[in-house]
């Protein structure tokens, strides 16, 4: 098979079409014939050098893909070959086939096709099991998304919605704010000429905050958060060390969570199959009955990998970019 490697650590020019092994499952895995992946930040990170795989993960760039089930390792059931699904990986998505265990395979939702069922397993993942499964997100509740407009962004202003929830969203560019506004939040707010923090106090404060940044908006965001309000932080493009004011969450009885999902292991009451598991319950409805929807920026071949995260880091990009075999 072909896949995208990493040559060293540096820019999208290190990423190449190179040739590998065919992968074989092993028990309890699928193998899937891969029809598409999809570009995520943690994929740069990693081309960086500042993201490794996990022990025993592929090396591969791809932390989702969808495609068609072509062999089943020892021991699997509820699936079949010729079955059109997605998945949640550890690695490897950016390749010809993937294996991955069985228990973070989700059948493509119906009505979506199968390019742009490569962009919901990680996005629908990450947003479940940190606003809900962790924060616990309800009807009623306000929603604060910051980087609304990106993949995990659109996709947490409807899941948000989807629940009752009221969902603010924090984004740049005007045509980024009318994607948040299109797709529910209210109100939106312009990180360039807005304080979001004051935006979200005169609504009471948050009772859930979504953040992409880390440490350059941790004060900030404590100040917006409700009493009782939770904090789920899951990226640090803001930065990964800064000065915590406990005296501040201890008087709102405030809680943070930094969690990951890639580095989980498959079982376990944290681990990705109960994630997974949730997500097809709760989730697979609302994608199903148009709630939710990916939000797709661009398809882009496969072999031309290096392109998309040059898009991605150029900025601007609203919702996911698709890699095509």
């Amino acid at each position: 098979m072909y896949a995208i490697t990493i040559r060293e650590p540096g820019g999208p020019e290190v990423l190449e079409w190179t040739e590998r092994p065919d992968p074989q499952p092993g028990p309890g895995e699928v193998l899937i014939d891969v029809a598409a992946s999809a570009v995520n930040r943690a994929d740069l990170s990693q081309r960086q050098g500042h993201y490794p795989a996990p022990k025993g993960a592929s090396d591969v760039l791809g932390l989702e893909c969808s495609g068609t089930i072509a062999a089943l390792g020892e021991g699997v059931t509820g699936w079949q070959v010729g079955d059109e699904v997605c998945a949640l990986l550890a690695g490897g998505g950016y390749a010809e086939k993937v294996t991955v265990p069985a228990a973070q395979v989700l059948p493509k939702p119906s009505g979506v096709d199968l390019v742009t069922a490569a962009g919901i397993p990680e996005v629908v993942c990450t947003v479940w099991s940190n606003v809900v499964m962790k924060a616990g997100l309800s009807s009623g509740q306000l929603l604060l998304v910051h980087g609304g407009s990106g993949g995990i962004g659109t996709c947490a202003i409807q899941v948000g919605r989807a629940l009752g929830a009221r969902v603010a969203a924090t984004a740049g560019a005007p045509e980024s704010l009318e994607l948040c506004r299109e797709l529910g939040a209210d109100p939106v707010i312009s990180y360039r000429d807005e304080d979001f923090v004051e935006v979200v106090k005169e609504l009471g404060g948050a009772d859930v905050i979504l953040d992409n940044m880390g440490a350059s908006y941790l004060d900030r965001n404590l100040r917006a958060l409700a009493p009782d309000g939770h904090l789920a932080i899951i990226g640090f493009q803001g930065g990964n060390k800064a000065e915590l004011n406990m005296g501040r969450m201890l008087l709102k009885r405030l809680t943070l969570s930094v969690i990951g999902l890639r580095g989980r292991p498959v079982d376990g009451p944290h681990g990705k199959a109960a994630i997974v598991a949730d997500v097809r319950e709760k989730v697979w409805p609302m994608i199903e009955s148009g709630q939710v929807r990916t939000i797709v920026h661009d398809r882009v071949p496969l072999a031309e990998a290096s392109r998309a995260h040059a898009m991605l880091e150029a900025g601007g990009v609203r919702g996911k970019i698709l890699l095509v075999r």
